[in-house]
């Protein structure tokens, strides 16, 4: 079984991780950080975590992934996968897909590693 690292990041904040897929949020997904009570939070809370996960799409999205990586771990040279999740900041949905993403790899059996490179950066003013 192979081994999976993902890496939450903001595009706001540097250039994307090196990895085998990269997930970029930004403009299929609306962002918290609209919402000035959700701006100062980040994935690890509740509200962020429910308006993430009940927004069109995303579960479908981790559907999908889950079955990409089950696919690169059934190649015959792969012990190691690397996952970007992108948004912005780097602070909201980048971390609330990584964080969902690993749970459901894990539970297939996958040793799962989760970064959240930009969680604690300062919000991004914009």
């Amino acid at each position: 079984m192979a081994t999976v690292e993902i890496v939450s990041f903001g595009y706001l904040h540097g250039q994307a991780p090196e990895a085998d897929v990269t997930l970029d949020l930004r403009r299929a997904f609306r962002d918290p950080h609209v919402d000035p009570r959700m701006r100062e939070l980040t994935g690890y809370d509740r509200l962020v975590r429910r308006k993430v996960l009940n927004t069109a799409g995303v579960r479908q999205l981790l559907k999908a992934t889950t079955r990409q990586v089950q696919a690169y771990a059934a190649g015959p040279n792969v012990e190691h996968i690397v996952i970007g999740s992108g948004c912005a900041g780097g602070r909201h949905r980048s971390v609330v897909v990584a964080e969902k993403l690993a749970r459901r790899l894990r539970r297939r059996g996958h040793t799962v590693t989760v970064t959240h490179r930009d969680i604690r950066r300062a919000v991004v003013q914009r």
